[in-house]
Parts: C-alpha cells; structure tokens; sequence
C-alpha cells in the first residue's frame, strides 16, 4: 500500500509523538525528549557506508551533546535485530561506544511521519521498492517544539560540528535574547535583535558596536 505524505512539519511545529522498537527497546518519543533538547536525525538503511561513518561521529560527540542537555535518537530503515548487529560494525569501523537508539522503522511508518523521504530520486528504495529514508536532522527542545530542520541526500553525509554549532546557537538565543550571524561559534559576538533598543541592549549586555542601526553587535560573554 502507498504511503501518503503526512502533514508538513516547519519550524515552531510540535513533533509529532510515536511508539516504536528501537535498538535500546520500545520507545515512546515524547517521553523519551521528556525535558530534554533532542536530536532526532535518520538514516537511509543499516549496514550502509556513510551512515556507519556517521553514527560513529555522532556517538564519540554524545558527550558533548549531554553537556548541554541534548538526547541523541536515530533512525535506520531496519529491524532491531538488525540494528544490533550494525552497532557492532560502527563501534568496530569507529572506536565508537554508541549507546543511544536507533528506531526501528521499517515500514517507514516514522519516516512518513516526518517525511524524511526523498520524492525526487526513485532509485532510494530497499529490495521492496520500499522508499529508504534520507538524512534528516530535527532539533526538538524541551517544550516538544521543532527547532531546526535538515535534509541531506542519501549521498551526502552531513556534518556534526554544524550540528553541535545549532544546538549552541539555538540555547544561546532562547537564554540570552539574541541572534547569533554567519558562522557563530560560542564566544563570539552576538547580534542584538532590531526590536531591542541600543539603551536597553547597553544596559543588559554592556558594550553594543553599532555597524548600521539594523546591525547591532555586542558579546555576551564579557563582564565590566
């Protein structure tokens, strides 16, 4: 039976809850985000080049992650079983201790959810002419909403420092009141949004470097 596209997911959206098996047992994803940041990213198909790179990048960063208070879930187009055997390879290729899950979706039932499937390239499908799914990053916060969203072809492995450098960014914002511009790693200034005033950004943050009057840039990290 086709599956039919489900309602789009954008950014401000709720993710939507679900019920499955994963390589850590039955998971019901909202409680697992319970007051967490969570990532939730998938992953074509099991025993598959890129993805096994990836996996194992994303595993020796968890720490990193659960610094911040983000929870890591993947997904593969698999069963569980054969979830267990593919950790075993990526822990083996990577040096990698991967213990967060991996959902188990194949039915696609998930990947449908959150229409991690790519419409244009008709050859991304397993032996059942099954759809596979692509590499798709959500980053969800405590409050179940979905902050960020990417997709990557089944060709194109994605990069984690990018995502860690969101996860930074996102926290930062949302604790701070501010934006962060083009290439914004932690420690660097940070841009006060138009609707703030220079006299109340001066007197939160202290300095405020004015480039145009649109273009405000103060750092959040230095005291008087």
């Amino acid at each position: 039976m086709a599956q039919e596209r489900a309602a789009p997911l954008r950014l401000g959206s709720t993710a939507p809850d679900f019920q499955t098996d994963s390589s850590n047992g039955p998971i019901s994803f909202h409680e697992f985000i319970g007051n967490n940041w969570t990532i939730l990213f998938s992953h074509p198909d099991d025993f598959t080049p890129i993805c096994t790179t990836e996996l194992g990048a994303f595993a020796k960063l968890e720490p990193e992650f659960t610094a911040r208070g983000v929870k890591m879930i993947g997904l593969s187009a698999n069963g569980t079983e054969s979830h267990h055997a593919w950790i075993k390879d990526i822990d083996e290729v990577n040096g990698s201790k991967l213990t967060f899950p991996i959902i188990s979706d194949p039915d696609r039932k998930i990947a449908y959810l959150y229409d991690m499937v790519d419409y244009q390239d008709t050859t991304n499908v397993d032996s059942k002419g099954l759809a596979l799914t692509i590499r798709s990053v959500f980053i969800i916060d405590p409050n179940k909403k979905i902050r960020l969203i990417l997709s990557y072809p089944a060709s194109t492995g994605r990069n984690t420092a990018e995502v860690l450098r969101v996860v930074d960014a996102l926290q930062t914002t949302d604790k701070h009141g501010v934006t962060t511009p083009i290439n914004w790693l932690p420690g660097d200034d940070v841009v006060v949004p138009p609707p703030v005033s220079t006299e109340d950004a001066q007197k939160k943050f202290g300095e405020v470097r004015t480039v145009k009057p649109y273009l405000r840039f103060t750092n959040i990290n230095k005291k008087d």
